[in-house]
């Protein structure tokens, strides 16, 4: 395993000589700069230690131009870790849980000391979040993000996400203004059944024809064998060329003359709420709008990584600071 090495690094005690190692660990990775020009001179800057900075080193450059006031410059510099005063072994520590989403719940991160207090979580778990959501983004722009065809069915459902309140105090759901709904399409292999496939999640205004539909159209591809309940919304869709099968919920949940059943989605729907409300991230509407997309980050892009969720958010943070 790669990052074998790394678990060792980030578990010593702190020590020059450790730091150094972890710097150089991560510039190779790209999540820091291996190179930086003076801002003044435009030469290359040197990495030294300075023991009164957190990391232990800085990019220092002492050129005649500076009228001999050396310039100096965080080894952070157009990083992921830039404004930050957590330690570069912290961080790997909070990476490596939000890619494998172990213990993800503030008050166990500062038991472990991860940081000191719920902000600094906050802006390390928002900062990850905007990677996750762009690399999706990406991919969506590149494939497209179909789902369906010969091998593949694909299960459609609308579920109500909002905010709870404890003890039903509370403001509801910070500025939501009406109910929002989460459109949810999951890709399920005729083979493997009784394992969820690729999701598809989207909030909507409402669940009607006009915004569901559109939806379906875009990312299911033509012929693909659709399993909905009986919602009226969903009519159209053999005149679009999709095999349409139908849920009677009120008789019963698996049709006993065709098969068709939802209980892939609807595990789905149990394991992705328990995530968010697990993390609070229902509150507003972009906040869950980025909780979904970094459920589709871990289905389409982190679990098929020969390196795993973590490599795979290493992968994406060096494109997106591009260090």
């Amino acid at each position: 395993m790669r990052f074998t090495r790394l678990k060792k690094l980030i578990n010593l005690h702190s020590s020059l000589k450790t730091t150094m190692k972890l710097i150089k660990w991560l510039q190779k990775r790209k999540l820091l700069k291996a190179k930086i020009k003076c801002r003044i001179c435009h030469r290359e800057m040197k990495m030294k230690k300075r023991r009164n900075t957190g990391d232990q080193y800085a990019w220092i450059c002492r050129q005649a131009a500076h009228e001999g006031k050396a310039k100096q410059m965080s080894v952070r510099h157009k990083s992921i870790f830039s404004g930050s005063k957590v330690s570069f072994s912290k961080w790997m520590q909070f990476m490596y849980r939000f890619s494998q989403g172990l213990r993800l719940r503030q008050i166990d991160m500062m038991d472990d000391s991860i940081a000191g207090s719920s902000a600094t979580l906050s802006k390390m778990a928002k900062k990850i979040r905007e990677v996750c959501v762009t690399a999706v983004e990406r991919m969506r722009r590149r494939t497209g993000q179909q789902i369906g065809g010969r091998r593949e069915f694909v299960v459609i459902d609308e579920s109500h996400f909002r905010h709870k309140r404890k003890y039903g105090r509370g403001r509801m759901a910070g500025g939501w203004k009406r109910k929002k709904w989460v459109f949810g399409m999951l890709g399920v292999r005729h083979r493997h059944q009784q394992r969820s496939g690729k999701p598809i999640l989207r909030l909507v205004e409402r669940r009607s024809r006009s915004h569901l539909v559109p939806l379906i159209a875009h990312h299911v591809r033509p012929g693909s064998s659709i399993i909905s309940d009986e919602w009226r919304a969903y009519r159209t869709l053999p005149a679009l060329g999709y095999n349409h099968h139908t849920v009677n919920h009120s008789r019963w949940y698996v049709d006993p003359y065709t098969g068709a059943h939802t209980q892939h989605i609807e595990r789905a729907w149990r394991s992705y709420k328990e995530q968010i409300w697990r993390l609070r991230g229902n509150r507003t509407e972009s906040l869950l709008s980025d909780h979904l997309a970094v459920i589709e980050w871990n289905e389409w892009l982190a679990k098929k990584n020969k390196d795993g969720a973590f490599g795979r958010l290493i992968h994406d943070i060096s494109r997106q600071y591009k260090c």
